[in-house]
């Protein structure tokens, strides 16, 4: 690949994670809150969130499948960027919950595998250079705090209804620019099958495990977060400035991502990561003042900026060269699809009976137990290892 092929790769690449991440600015923040300005429940609200997480489970590890399968990665993926913005679209024409939770079923068939595709897009344009890969996601991170920021102020002067058309707006940029996507391709194996089972593995399984509780632990956050600071007296505004802030933190982790991991073990770097979290999530347990939860939200930086890369970087180095894309879904669906469905089933449910500050404390213990274990995992193994 030339200097020049890898610098227009960069690009495309870079400016899908720009639209992805500027998407999920409006989505992660302000759907829920439109939701809830709709007259959802939380029980509701936290039915749609656990649907989305649901086809986060299933979905990408299909697409995945057939792409390894095919060999044909990049037109599924653009097939998925055109049908989820397409079907985006029909939120337009209702406010009711049970037409709008179908809208959300067929949505998460097709948005579902979009970031497990590009994650693997990205691994394989990288090459030698996987550690790099932070300066390339930084694009979506910066991505997410323009927007978050503006859209908190505009909601603020408007309606959180207009975060719909925007949505979509975003969705068909996205959209046509996958079209460039470079289609590398990797020799075509006739037996996927045996690739496949070795995400089978111990280390794969333990560390999908936990990374499941993760995820679950940051349900209260990506489910009720925007609703609890609304709760506490907070507007748009300082709500879209709380998630700015934890993009903001995690763009110093994606920028220094390659010196981080030349530094530490990838399994050093998950196991702090999992310790930040439980600490993040108890600050939010008993925390009232506007400093105290803008300062938890620099956290991110560890909470998802590295546990994010880490995982990226774990995965790949398990999953054999023909299951890339299939390894990168697996992960992406527990964690982010099983993971996040539990955690917004739970939260949801326990929201209507104790309110949001319990649900960081129990997310709080549920990351701190993910965390234990990884860490004794690690440690048996490395024993195993010098037997």
């Amino acid at each position: 690949m030339t200097t020049e092929n890898k610098r227009t790769h960069h690009l495309v690449i870079g400016s899908q994670y720009f639209l992805y991440f500027g998407v999920l600015g409006i989505f992660l923040p302000f759907f829920n809150l439109y939701c809830y300005h709709l007259g959802f429940s939380g029980f509701r609200i936290g039915i749609l969130s656990a649907v989305r997480s649901v086809a986060l489970v299933l979905f990408p590890l299909i697409w995945g499948a057939l792409a390894d399968r095919l060999n044909a990665r990049r037109p599924i993926y653009i097939l998925c960027c055109f049908c989820s913005a397409l079907i985006w679209m029909l939120y337009l024409f209702t406010v009711d919950f049970w037409p709008m939770l179908a809208i959300t079923i067929f949505y998460g068939m097709f948005f579902s595998p979009i970031i497990s595709f590009l994650e693997a897009f990205t691994m394989d344009i990288l090459g030698k250079e996987k550690k790099s890969y932070g300066r390339i996601r930084v694009w979506g991170s910066i991505s997410f705090i323009v927007v978050v920021l503006a859209l908190g102020k505009i909601i603020d002067l408007y309606s959180v209804e207009m975060i719909v058309v925007l949505i979509l707006a975003g969705s068909l940029m996205l959209s046509v620019i996958s079209t460039q996507i470079p289609g590398i391709q990797i020799a075509k194996k006739k037996r996927l099958s045996r690739d496949a089972k070795s995400l089978l593995d111990r280390h794969v399984l333990v560390f999908l495990f936990c990374s499941f509780l993760m995820l679950v632990s940051h349900g209260a956050y990506y489910g009720f977060f925007s609703i609890h600071l609304e709760s506490l007296g907070f507007g748009s505004t300082f709500i879209g400035l709380t998630w700015a802030l934890a993009s903001a933190a995690e763009i110093l982790v994606m920028l220094r991502s390659d010196q981080i991991f030349n530094r530490f073990s990838i399994k050093a770097v998950l196991i702090f990561s999992f310790m930040v979290a439980a600490l993040r999530w108890f600050i939010l347990f008993f925390v009232q003042s506007a400093a105290a939860i803008l300062l938890s939200q620099v956290l991110h930086a560890v909470t998802y900026g590295t546990f994010h890369i880490a995982s990226i970087l774990y995965i790949d180095r398990l999953a054999p060269d023909k299951a890339k894309t299939l390894g990168q879904a697996v992960n992406n669906g527990t964690s982010y699809g099983l993971g996040l469905m539990v955690g917004f089933f739970f939260n949801g449910y326990l929201y209507e009976i104790t309110g949001s500050f319990a649900l960081f404390m129990i997310s709080s213990l549920i990351a701190l137990s993910g965390g234990l274990i990884f860490w004794g995992f690690c440690l048996v193994d490395r024993k195993r290892l010098v037997k």
